[in-house]
């Protein structure tokens, strides 16, 4: 698979000659299979949630309301706060995790972090699938979710550091396109299992998660680690070793030269967390948290860990609402594909321009269908409605899954400097999990509550988000990861304001004063 080699420009003129190797390609597929293990986690819940076996078992009361006629509203069937908090407690748990990947990351490298979250992943799905009770059960996915914190730490950081900086976008895109196979993994599982007699079948699906989990653990113990990590460990050999065998040349002393200054620069850096507070660091941890929360509220997530209790809920049978769901996940894998080939070519700005704009249309449209045609007691959705309905969601998937779902992870992954990039990559996981949590402990409640309105609420939100990249997001598509600075944040109307160091605020403080003016005040 290596090709032929080409040459990045950097600031200053600079060239890092790099080949795509086998041994990169290798390494990224190893890696984004963390990717797998949380896109099928995300996935399976919904499925089995809808499962009346596991409904029974756990959830007496949510079993009851869904078969008696009358008893509920059409929208409510399903809120309950102990099933929701089944699907969010794993994001509970990772966010918990992720402050200590955080460590590991740093001090003991992203392989070896990958390696911890693949044992947390093992664990949990043993409890989950041997559950016997509602607790076992909450445990399992408290480990699970510790394994998402552990891998959506360290994964985009490995894709982003061992990839060449032209196919880096394509590379780490490896990760979400991972997720989205391992949502339409579980959604044909579920799809399976759910026609098994005997009433186990949710315990085949739960268990099948131990597959992604050791493909992960797997490919923790063979790929190697990235130049970026060793060095900053001190293994500068080893470091220069591993980059030229990446990269297939012998010509890599400009780009481990500036690895090594970028990683005597991070060292100056006693407290990484701090720093992020910095006024230098702001452009990029203001970007990469409001990304985070932005992901969440295009609704994407509520959907997908939903979607067969939503299509339930629309007056579908529990098969075809299944079968649905293996629908819309099919569309997020094959337009998550789309991503890996347009992000470095097109660039992220167009991606999530054109996303939302899709986005917008497809839930505003959706809303009204609903409004129209499903009510609190009776659903009046035909089949024509409700083929229509699932059009549309697939529309909403496909423009997410090459816009918001990869470019949520990739540009907070290349945008820190090595000094902040560990921290940086652990506030963005820590928001992420935050609202994803919010999210699933929240939907079918919120469904109750707004029925159809729910997805006016996240169009709504999706307009503010699409104004917030137009004005406030810099295009990063061929930027070297050590170069951002330069090429990005300070050739931005907004954000080059931001790039001055404390000392030099301090002295332009100063002078100012003694003249009776504050030059920062327009900083």
């Amino acid at each position: 698979m290596a090709g032929g080699g080409f040459s990045t420009s950097g600031n200053g003129g600079t060239h890092f000659e790099a080949k795509i190797t086998p041994i990169v390609i290798i390494s990224c597929i190893m890696a984004a299979t963390g990717g797998l293990m949380f896109g099928y986690d995300v996935g399976v819940s919904g499925g089995v949630t809808s499962m009346d076996p596991f409904l029974q078992k756990f959830f007496p009361t949510v079993y009851k309301r869904t078969k008696e006629k009358g008893l509920d509203s059409n929208y409510c069937k399903y809120d309950n706060q102990g099933l929701q908090l089944f699907t969010s407690s794993l994001y509970l748990a990772g966010l918990t995790a992720t402050f200590f990947a955080s460590y590991t990351t740093r001090k003991l490298g992203r392989r070896l972090t990958m390696l911890i979250a693949g044992c947390f992943f093992i664990i949990g799905v043993v409890l989950n699938a041997a559950a016997q009770d509602l607790a076992m059960l909450i445990i399992g996915r408290i480990l699970l979710g510790c394994g998402v914190g552990f891998a959506n730490q360290a994964v985009p950081l490995f894709l982003s550091e061992i990839a060449p900086t032209r196919i880096r976008g394509g590379l780490n895109i490896l990760f979400q396109l991972n997720v989205t196979i391992g949502i339409l993994f579980a959604n044909l599982v579920n799809y399976g299992t759910a026609k098994i007699s005997g009433g186990w079948g949710w315990r085949l699906s739960l268990g099948l998660a131990g597959f992604p989990a050791a493909l992960l653990t797997l490919g923790a113990l063979f790929v190697v680690e990235t130049p970026n990590s060793l060095i900053e460990r001190g293994y500068f050999e080893e470091g220069k070793e591993v980059l030229r065998k990446i990269r297939g040349t012998d010509n890599i002393e400009p780009e481990f030269l500036e690895l090594v200054e970028a990683s005597r620069v991070a060292k100056e850096v006693k407290h990484p967390f701090r720093n992020l507070l910095q006024r230098k660091n702001r452009p990029q941890l203001i970007i990469s948290v409001a990304l985070q929360i932005f992901q969440q509220f295009t609704g994407i997530n509520a959907i997908m860990f939903y979607a067969p209790v939503l299509f339930s809920t629309l007056g579908f049978g529990n098969s075809a609402a299944l079968y649905s769901a293996v629908i819309t996940g099919a569309v997020n894998v094959l337009s998550t594909v789309v991503s890996v080939y347009s992000v470095d070519k097109v660039g992220r700005r167009i991606l999530l321009l054109e996303a939302g704009v899709q986005m917008l249309l497809s839930q505003i449209i959706i809303a009204i269908i609903l409004g129209i045609k499903v009510t609190d007691t009776s659903d009046n959705l035909s089949h024509g409605w409700g083929i229509f309905v699932v059009v549309l969601i697939c529309t909403f998937v496909s423009a997410f899954a090459w816009s918001w779902g990869p470019l949520g992870w990739l540009i907070p992954s290349e945008t820190f400097p090595l000094e902040t990039r560990s921290a940086g990559q652990s506030v963005t996981v820590c928001v992420n999990l935050l609202f994803t949590f919010v999210m699933a402990q929240a939907f079918l409640s919120m469904l109750c509550h707004f029925k159809y309105g729910i997805f006016l609420f996240f169009s709504g939100w999706i307009f503010v988000m699409s104004l917030f990249v137009f004005f406030l997001l810099p295009e990063t598509k061929n930027v070297p990861i050590e170069e951002m600075t330069e090429r990005v944040w300070k050739q931005h109307w907004l954000w080059k304001r931001f790039m001055v160091d404390e000392d030099d605020v301090d002295i332009v403080k100063k002078n100012g004063h003694a003249n009776g003016y504050d030059p920062t005040s327009r900083l």
